[in-house]
C-alpha cells in the first residue's frame, strides 16, 4: 500500500476513477492493480523488467511473475515489434481498455436497464421472477434496444397479454423484420392491417360470387 501512496503523492502520476474503484471486480489483486498503475502512466512502453523492478522496489522475479500473471489473465500482451531494425519486446495495455470499456458499458447497462425492469413488474402487478429476469437479460444481450422491449411489451398489452413468451415471440419477429422504433412498429401494424383488409375482402369477394346452389358437395 505504501507504493501506492508513494505513487499517489507524485501528482505526475494519473489512473481513471473507473479502474481504481473497480479493479477488484475486473480480477486484479493489489500487486497486479500498482503493476497497471505503473505501466498506465509509463511513457515508455518497452518491457524492462529490471527498470520496472527498481521503480517499484520489488525483486524482479516478483516483476515477472505479476507481469505474466496479466498476460495469462488478459490484461496486457508483451508484442515483438521492430524498429531500426532492432527488435523490441514491448508491453500493450489494449486488453485492460477493452475490460474497462466493457465494464463502462456494462455499468451504464445496469442503470438503464432498472428502469425497464420496473416498468414491466408496473405492468405485470408483481414482481418478476428470476426465469423472467433472465428473459429480459437475454434481450438486453441480443440486438434488441430497451426501446424496442418496451414496445413489445406495449404490443402484447394491445393484444390482451403481458405473457413474456408472447413478448419473446413479437421482439423475435421485429428483430427479422428489422423494426426498432416506434414509428417501425406503427408502419408495421398499418402494414398488416392493410394485407388483413385485403385478405378478407378477396374472401368476401369469393363467397359473393360462390354458387351455392350447384355446390359440388350436393352433386
Amino acid at each position: 500500500m505504501e507504493q501506492v501512496l508513494e505513487l499517489l503523492r507524485d501528482r505526475t502520476y494519473q489512473i481513471p476513477k473507473l479502474l481504481l474503484f473497480n479493479y477488484h471486480k475486473l480480477g486484479l489483486n493489489d500487486q497486479e492493480f500498482i503493476m497497471i498503475f505503473y505501466l498506465w502512466n509509463s511513457s515508455d512502453t518497452s518491457y524492462n523488467p529490471k527498470q520496472i523492478s527498481n521503480d517499484l522496489g520489488i525483486s524482479l522475479n516478483t516483476v515477472l511473475e505479476v507481469i505474466n500473471t496479466l498476460s495469462e489473465k488478459g490484461f496486457l500482451s508483451l508484442n515483438i515489434v521492430k524498429l531500426n531494425n532492432i527488435r523490441s519486446e514491448v508491453i500493450s495495455l489494449d486488453l485492460l481498455y477493452e475490460k474497462m470499456a466493457f465494464l463502462l458499458l456494462k455499468s451504464e447497462h445496469k442503470k438503464e436497464s432498472k428502469d425497464l425492469f420496473s416498468l414491466y413488474e408496473k405492468e405485470l402487478g408483481r414482481p418478476l421472477s428470476p426465469t423472467e429476469i433472465e428473459i429480459i437479460h437475454g434481450w438486453l444481450d441480443s440486438d434488441a434496444t430497451e426501446e424496442m422491449i418496451i414496445l413489445a411489451l406495449k404490443e402484447a398489452i394491445y393484444n390482451g397479454t403481458t405473457n413474456l413468451r408472447y413478448i419473446d415471440r413479437i421482439i423475435f419477429e421485429w428483430l427479422k423484420k428489422g423494426i426498432k422504433t416506434k414509428e417501425d412498429v406503427e408502419k408495421n401494424r398499418k402494414t398488416f392491417k392493410k394485407a388483413k383488409s385485403k385478405e378478407n375482402q378477396k374472401l368476401f369477394t369469393d363467397l359473393e360470387g360462390y354458387d351455392w346452389l350447384n355446390d359440388s358437395q350436393d352433386s
